[in-house]
């Protein structure tokens, strides 16, 4: 007699459980998901779990010294531009100079 699903499923969960199996959740934007598939097909790999569970192990194996500057999230330096300055340190005198009026 064939196991019903019902059955299957608790089957499932238990042997989870017992592992200590458990689940995590990745909401990703596009370029995310797309850097993601070229690194799966450049490494043959086809299931996603697999992947990031290789990436997190590889990277941990790098230890802090390996691993933390990868980890370190791009900082965007912005520059002001001189024209830019100009117009602030013109409206910052005008309004120097109306707030000395009043």
């Amino acid at each position: 007699m064939a196991v019903q699903p019902k059955d299957r499923s608790a089957k499932t969960a238990a042997r989870r459980k017992t592992r200590g199996e458990e689940e995590i959740r990745l909401h990703c934007m596009a370029g995310t998901r797309q850097a993601l598939a070229d690194l799966m097909a450049w490494a043959g790999i086809e299931e996603q779990g697999e992947a990031i569970t290789l990436m997190i192990h590889h990277l941990h194996g790098l230890g802090p010294g390996g691993a933390l500057p990868l980890l370190a999230p791009p900082r965007h330096e912005y520059v002001i531009p001189e024209n830019v300055s100009r117009k602030l340190k013109l409206a910052f005198d005008r309004e120097a100079l109306r707030i000395g009026k009043d």
